[in-house]
This record gives C-alpha cells, sequence and structure tokens, in this order.
C-alpha cells in the first residue's frame, strides 16, 4: 500500500530478470509477494525470491531490477564471508540495537562496501550524499555536488607563499568566507 515504483527503462530487461526468476525456482527458491514478476506493458511488479542459495544467478549477480533476494543465515559470519568474497559493494544494511556487534560489522564492512546503513534500507539517495561503490560495482564516488564539479570547467585559485597569503586564505577557509576556497568537500 502506498508503494511507487516505476517501469524498467529497457525492454532487455525483462528477459534477464525473468531468466533470473526461473534460475532461482529451478533450484528451490518461490515467489514469496502475491503478484511478484507480473509485467505490465514496462512495469515489472517487484518480486521477492526466498530462499536464494549459492548457485543461483540473484546470490551472486547486480541485477538492478525489481527483484528483493532473501539469503537465510545461521551465523553473523556467514553474510560477512558472502561481502567479503562478492565482486560487489555498493552498500549494505545493518540492523540491531547492540552497539558493541553493530560498531564490530561497521569497522569490517566499511572495507567492504562503500555506504553503510544503519537502521534503514539500502536506498539511491538523497543526492546530499554520494553514489558510491567498491569492487566490480563502481570506481570513485558521485554525487550531484560531484557532479557538476566534475563536468565543469575546473578553476584553480593560486598565490605565491608568503606569510600575508597565507594568513588570507587560511582566513577565508576557517571563517567560511568563500563557497569554492573550502575543505568542506573534506570528511
Amino acid at each position: 500500500e502506498k508503494v511507487q515504483i516505476t517501469p524498467l527503462p529497457e525492454e532487455e530487461k525483462f528477459k534477464y530478470l525473468n531468466d533470473c526468476i526461473a534460475d532461482a525456482e529451478s533450484k528451490g527458491a518461490k515467489i514469496m509477494n502475491e503478484n511478484g514478476a507480473i509485467q505490465n506493458g514496462t512495469l515489472f511488479f517487484p518480486a521477492v525470491l526466498y530462499p536464494v542459495t549459492e548457485g543461483m544467478k540473484l546470490y551472486r549477480e547486480e541485477q538492478f531490477g525489481p527483484i528483493v533476494p532473501i539469503v537465510s543465515f545461521k551465523e553473523l559470519q556467514e553474510p560477512i564471508d558472502y561481502m567479503i568474497t562478492s565482486n560487489f559493494g555498493q552498500q549494505v544494511s545493518i540492523f540491531g540495537t547492540d552497539t558493541h556487534e553493530i560498531s564490530h560489522l561497521i569497522d569490517g564492512l566499511v572495507n567492504q562496501v562503500s555506504r553503510v546503513n544503519l537502521n534503514v534500507q539500502c536506498q539511491r539517495g538523497p543526492d546530499t550524499f554520494p553514489f558510491t561503490g567498491r569492487k566490480d560495482s563502481a570506481e570513485g564516488t558521485l554525487s550531484v555536488y560531484d557532479a557538476l564539479r566534475s563536468f565543469s570547467i575546473r578553476t584553480v585559485v593560486a598565490t605565491k607563499e608568503n606569510k600575508d597569503n597565507k594568513a588570507i586564505i587560511n582566513k577565508i577557509v576557517t571563517e567560511g568566507e568563500s563557497n569554492f576556497l573550502s575543505t568542506k568537500f573534506i570528511f
């Protein structure tokens, strides 16, 4: 109820998504939600598949479609090992309240993915956060701000290195007097 979905942007995607579902179903997974994978024009209704296991396309491939593969595990080390051996690393979500366990997971997962979500689902936006990835998912970082800077002509502020110029630059930066001459992009 109140979910908004959009059509797929490319017609070839239907065949690929259906192939992924057929592969998973042939190996024991089932569509768990009503109307899952039903197509209408360019709309592909989201499908939740369970149980997804090693050896299924959906277990290792980034499908970028409205398919939610669910993998169960008994030991916390299982999803950690999965992340370590995965070729992809965009985001992960951690849900919980045990700060010790959450801290342990964060410390390990920041080396595997580029965004760790705490008690919130993985998501594309908001555009105030960069779109990032590790491994084969992506290289580098891109946000709306980064894109505008990347696709614009670069400008450099230059000066001679002396006491007076250093004082001017330091005052501008520390007091936030310039939007361009700033260290706000450094975390």
